[in-house]
């Protein structure tokens, strides 16, 4: 047995396989865990990202995708951004721009980075508005990960105190057919008094060029984003409060960019469904995938908790009609096709039998192994030592395992064992003194076991331990 320093005392670990073995027979006659929401489901495959990001963006550049996202909880110093080459596997880099510290003007607000849009343009390159202090910034990059730098320097597009009494956040790029890009953006102040501007710009993509237009519409409040279709102009936007369950997608149709736009007869098109754990959808981006048109947004995560939001990023199909409507959209927990088939549906570890030392309300061990970013393990936060054991059943052959944190920017601790029989283990990855940040956390390492497990030796530096999954190849 390989010793792990700084971890579980000898003693302890001697015993361990017996004491998991007691706890087995424990949990076989502990009362049955509540049942699962519907949304809880083994293989759902939205949301399509293992953490918590609103406001998403897309953008399909060479063959792969890529998300940008507001950091949840009311964002962070950089964005979250996400690729992916086939829409079901996502890894998460780190953006050397935008960040609050180089995102800071003399009218700067204390607001983080917030509702990132992306979009490429006619010079090839790839142009960002996004929100920092309440202030619209603009970027552009070579490429989709960048590096990316200020387009305007020092000063943003938009400074908060543009339109005073309201946010100047939410901005949103769009490019008409004829070449010509728009900028929309604007929100009110505690939930009430939106406002939505517009206005065209420059070929630089940055800079506002003529004068600015209320484009208001019935119900707005914030996040604009504009569609063309079928010759329409299709205005949509939230309303309603994030924190409860009122968010919700409206939209609008004007025959310009500047509309006049007229709130569509069956508006809003994406709400709340309480009892499918559907709680305020909104403040989305379209993706354009093989002729159909998708809905990228963001909802709470499972069960609702008012008192912590954590959002989610899911997809649905969207139509827009000829007729100058959007149908109503049917959010789901399963996703179009497209989505469905990610790594870990087909991990070794999928519905192992999954023990843990503590876990936090509303998480399971079990939910590390059911292919469902809506579910996580956490640990009893405070908790010391914790750890996190698989039995998959029978001793199997695997080449790496793919750890998805809770929070792909945190960095956590903890060392990786196996075990054939469940009392001799053998240390096979031993991040206690490197931390590991990122998501997944590829482990790269060769092995036959039939016990795989995770100790986290804790101290008050170190975030809870927490997985949504645990996958096996």
């Amino acid at each position: 047995m390989t010793a792990l320093p700084n971890l579980l005392p000898r003693f302890a670990r001697l015993t361990l396989g017996c004491a998991l073995g007691l706890l087995a027979c424990l949990q076989a006659t502990a009362a049955t865990p509540p049942p699962l929401l519907p949304g809880q489901a083994p293989h759902s495959a939205n949301p399509i990202l293992p953490g918590y990001y609103a406001d998403p963006t897309v953008l399909a550049y060479e063959g792969h995708t890529y998300i940008y996202a507001t950091i949840d909880p009311w964002g962070g110093a950089t964005l979250g951004c996400w690729e992916s080459s086939d829409f079901k596997n996502w890894t998460y880099h780190v953006l050397n721009w935008p960040t609050k510290h180089a995102c800071t003007s003399p009218t700067s607000l204390g607001a983080m980075v917030w509702a990132p849009s992306v979009l490429r343009g006619r010079d090839g390159k790839f142009h960002m508005v996004v929100s920092v202090g309440s202030e619209v910034w603009t970027g552009v990059a070579d490429h989709p990960l960048g590096p990316w730098r200020n387009a305007l320097g020092n000063r943003p597009m938009i400074p908060a105190n543009f339109r005073p009494g309201y946010h100047m956040i939410d901005a949103e790029l769009f490019l008409d057919d004829d070449g010509q890009a728009y900028v929309y953006w604007g929100s009110g102040w505690n939930w009430v008094n939106g406002r939505c501007w517009a206005a065209k710009l420059k070929p630089d993509m940055a800079t506002l060029d003529g004068p600015v237009h209320d484009v208001t519409p019935a119900h707005y409040f914030e996040a604009p984003i504009l569609e063309k279709r079928h010759g329409w102009y299709f205005l949509m936007y939230s309303a309603g409060k994030t924190t409860e369950d009122t968010y919700c997608v409206r939209y609008a149709v004007g025959k310009s960019p500047f509309g006049p736009f007229t709130e569509g007869p069956n508006s809003p098109i994406l709400a709340t469904n309480r009892a499918e754990d559907v709680v305020s959808p909104g403040h989305n981006g379209i993706l354009h995938r093989d002729g159909r048109d998708f809905i990228l947004y963001h909802r709470q995560s499972i069960p609702f908790d008012p008192r912590s939001i954590g959002r989610q990023v899911c997809i649905d199909p969207i139509v827009f009609t000829a007729d100058g409507r959007i149908a109503t959209v049917a959010p789901s927990h399963t996703g179009p096709a497209f989505i469905q088939g990610r790594d870990e549906s087909t991990s070794l570890a999928f519905g192992a039998l999954a023990t843990a030392s503590s876990q936090a309300p509303h998480t399971r061990a079990a939910f590390v192994v059911d292919d469902n970013y809506a579910t996580r393990w956490s640990a009893t936060p405070g908790a010391h030592g914790a750890w996190l054991q698989l039995d998959l059943g029978r001793a199997v052959t695997f080449k790496r395992q793919d750890l998805r944190f809770e929070y792909a920017w945190k960095s956590y601790r903890f060392a990786l064992e196996t075990s054939v029989d469940g009392h001799h283990w053998t240390n096979l990855a031993d991040f206690t003194q490197s931390p590991a940040s990122g998501s997944p956390v590829r482990i790269k390492a060769a092995g036959t076991a039939r016990f795989l497990r995770l100790e986290f030796p804790g101290n008050a530096r170190d975030p809870v331990p927490s997985l949504f999954e645990w996958s096996v190849h």
